[in-house]
């Protein structure tokens, strides 16, 4: 039964497929402690309703056509930072894991995982840890050749911007996003490269074809 004074925890559900909309809704509707806010289809179409919805976890599939759920969870954390996204997916690769963790997931779920773990992998991130269902044995981070931890799809478009002078005010307007987010990419930009300065951050890009859109090395 739900707390006394305490609301249940608000969830989203996101998958391309039907059946796997309704078999997820079914199970947590059992529990008192859950209310499933809304269920979606896309990327875009969860990314409309947060501001409506204000789900405090969404269940998200990663392959999905248009956009995929990599770009989903960027533009969603960005939109609402404390909205805990469990990523949903067939895939048990390390690769796939690692990606989804590094772009801010909270944790890993396998589509055919027991019904309770889905309950327990709520309440898990509900706490602020983050879930990896069974199974998943992965690193939290990946790592490019030289062993620095990858720049995310939206910090190696904020690293193009920074090496091209612009400053955390003008990318936040470029991107539509707030001039703190930015900040907050800069900091883990400059945590994940080691680098401490922005000139530092501008000869990486030059080094690594950044400023010529090749990204190699990132």
């Amino acid at each position: 039964m739900t707390a006394p004074n305490h609301r249940p925890t608000r969830v989203a559900i996101v998958d391309d497929h039907p059946m796997v909309i309704e078999g997820i809704e079914a199970i947590l509707q059992t529990y008192d402690d859950i209310a499933v806010v809304g269920t979606f289809c896309s990327g875009p179409a969860i990314i409309a309703a947060l501001d409506d919805l204000a789900p405090d976890v969404i269940l998200l599939d990663l392959n999905m056509p248009g956009m995929n759920g990599l770009a989903a969870i960027e533009i969603l954390l960005e939109k609402c930072a404390e909205t805990r996204i469990l990523v949903l997916s067939m895939h048990d690769t390390a690769e796939y894991i690692h990606t989804a963790l590094a772009h801010g997931a909270r944790g890993y779920l396998l589509k055919d995982v027991p019904t309770e773990e889905i309950k327990t992998a709520i309440d898990t991130v509900m706490t602020g840890a983050q879930y990896l269902c069974t199974g998943a044995n992965a690193s939290l981070a990946p790592k490019t050749k030289d062993g620095r931890e990858a720049l995310t799809s939206r910090e190696q478009t904020i690293l193009l911007q920074l090496a091209q002078g612009h400053s955390n005010k003008e990318v936040a307007f470029d991107l539509d996003i707030s001039v703190r987010t930015v900040e907050t990419h800069r900091k883990n930009i400059k945590s994940k490269l080691g680098i401490s300065s922005t000139a530092g951050l501008t000869r990486y890009a030059l080094e690594h074809g950044v400023l010529q859109g090749t990204g190699r090395g990132l």
